[in-house]
């Protein structure tokens, strides 16, 4: 990463660099609910979408990823020790939430899995825009957002966690996905800090 230097002459390592760095914003769809902790998913959406607004006005890349499926055929289906509760999906449930104001200029990412690389187009995308860096946020913390976490880390981008613009299904999921996996696989700031970092950028 570049180096710089604050006021004081110290060397700062700088966050992030626009041209090189992409917004990947997971599964902020029709289909959320409201039981999330530690964060509401009206938060987070609300940090999303303002992360998405000032990655735009950069001219960095946005990539909206959403789960969707005509027939759920292509949804895996394992065999599991407990039950997972229905999806009773309503009409336009796969459809980016409006408060994304999805523009032009980002990108649909569609995936049939908990991640957001396999079987997806997004390696690709990154990769011939020259990204290396990707600021990762969404719903929910310790499936979409964390498993997608680790296949960056695989690919070998580096990964700036938006901790306060993703939130989990329960507090333990939310903190042992931040206090046990994020810290060995890339670096944890607020929606503020990136915002900022971007500002200075």
């Amino acid at each position: 990463m570049v180096k710089i230097i604050d006021k004081e002459g110290n060397e700062l390592e700088k966050l992030l660099d626009p041209q090189k760095t992409a917004l990947v914003v997971i599964d902020l769809q029709k289909w959320l609910g409201n039981q999330y902790a530690p964060y509401s998913a009206e938060l987070v959406v609300s940090n999303a979408a303002s992360l998405a607004d000032v990655f735009r006005k950069h001219g960095s890349m946005v990539a909206l990823v959403r789960v969707s499926s005509k027939d759920l055929k292509d949804i895996p289906k394992p065999k599991l020790d407990s039950t997972v509760p229905p999806l009773n999906l309503t009409e336009g449930w796969d459809q980016i939430v409006p408060e994304m104001q999805v523009a032009e200029t980002d990108h649909i990412i569609t995936k049939k899995q908990w991640g957001a690389f396999y079987g997806t187009e997004l390696d690709l995308q990154l990769r011939r825009r020259g990204i290396d860096t990707i600021v990762l946020c969404g719903i929910s913390t310790g499936l979409g957002v964390d498993t997608t976490a680790r296949e960056a880390f695989m690919h070998g981008y580096q990964l700036i966690l938006a901790i306060d613009a993703m939130t989990g299904f329960s507090q333990a999921e939310h903190d042992h996905v931040k206090n046990f996996i994020f810290p060995r696989i890339g670096r944890t700031r607020t929606t503020e800090e990136i915002i900022s970092a971007l500002a200075e950028a």
